[in-house]
């Protein structure tokens, strides 16, 4: 197994406000790693956190673990997920080595990558974010985020520092915007409200036609889910609470769904796992994005058709897209009918 990379800031068309921050333009780093008689390509989207994952931690992690690996032309990809993982490399680096290994394998089958899986080229309509902003920005923006990509759902970033009054105004000017667009609307507050603050805005968002709350209470407070289960007035994700396989038991009984990502949970490998043990516990499954250019997005709209609800639209938000790969159509992000997962770079 060979592997080689390439580095390219991603910039977004608008910084992405959330509750615990602002994401602004990203250095993500392409892998490419040469197996199975073909090379296959992936991605980590990097993050700027202090203790996040970047460009340099990813090369550094995912060359001594390739150091180790025995020159096997046909590994197993599930054995070096497990190696890789116990070695220490981090989800989003693990990420860009899972999917340019199944990449890889889906080439050398001649085979685009949703056919291995045993899947068919099905999709849900994606979801297209609006992020945190004073009532006149996202008035501005979410007419042109709706026109320029035709999507048919809009996800509205909540729980923000300045309170559920500044969320209402936000969640407000966002619905009035998208009106003309008759768009179906969803939340996410990324863990920025109480559990009082969140039993509050459930049900004043189920009363304007809300069709689901994501992560309403900060990863840490899981103890508290049961209590806002019992009464939720709509259906309860969790994203930042489940990143494995294994976070999902301890909260299946209080929550809805889960939403996995391919940078928090280690690329598709995991993302298998994740889905078939969500599945076992009779809950609802999403997939989602972070920072990631139409290469990690065409590997997960490869997974597309195991999931009730789709928020794969990081790429609409880059302007300088390297790469070309998944595209949409009416309103679905579509795995392409090509081997591999489909997503080549441009340069």
């Amino acid at each position: 197994m060979k592997i080689s990379y390439q580095r390219l800031v991603m910039r977004k068309i608008y910084p992405l406000v959330i509750s615990r921050g602002t994401s602004g333009n990203s250095e993500n780093l392409f892998v490419h790693v040469h197996c199975f008689g073909t090379t296959g390509l992936g991605e980590l989207a990097g993050t700027k956190d202090a203790d996040g994952e970047n460009c340099d931690t990813g090369i550094s992690e995912l060359n001594a673990f390739v150091a180790g690996l025995d020159d096997d032309k046909h590994p197993s990809i599930h054995d070096i997920w497990q190696r890789a993982h116990a070695a220490g490399v981090r989800p989003r680096a693990l990420a860009a080595l899972d999917m340019a290994l199944w990449d890889a394998f889906a080439k050398s089958c001649g085979q685009p990558l949703w056919r291995v899986f045993g899947l068919a080229r099905r999709a849900v309509p994606t979801s297209l974010t609006i992020g945190i902003n004073p009532p006149e920005v996202t008035r501005e923006r979410v007419p042109e985020i709706l026109a320029r990509t035709g999507a048919k759902y809009l996800k509205i970033k909540l729980g923000s520092p300045a309170g559920i009054a500044a969320d209402q105004a936000h969640f407000l000017a966002a619905r009035e915007a998208a009106r003309p667009f008759n768009v179906h609307l969803r939340v996410d507050a990324n863990g920025g409200w109480s559990c009082a603050d969140a039993k509050m805005m459930l049900q004043w968002l189920a009363e304007r036609d809300v069709d689901y709350v994501e992560q309403p209470l900060v990863k840490g407070a899981e103890d508290q889910l049961p209590e806002l289960f019992k009464s939720r007035p709509l259906p309860i994700f969790v994203d930042e609470s489940c990143w494995f396989a294994t976070d999902i038991p301890p909260v299946a009984h209080c929550v809805d769904g889960v939403n996995l990502k391919l940078m928090k949970c280690g690329g598709p490998t995991e993302a298998l796992r994740l889905v078939a043990t969500a599945r076992a516990h009779g809950l609802q499954t999403m997939i989602g994005c972070m920072s990631e250019s139409t290469v990690a997005i065409s590997a997960a709209a490869s997974m597309s058709a195991l999931f009730d609800h789709i928020d794969l639209d990081s790429h609409f938000n880059i302007s300088n897209d390297p790469a070309t790969g998944a595209q949409m159509i009416d309103g679905a992000v579509m795995p392409p009918d090509t081997p591999g997962h489909g997503a080549t770079l441009n340069a």
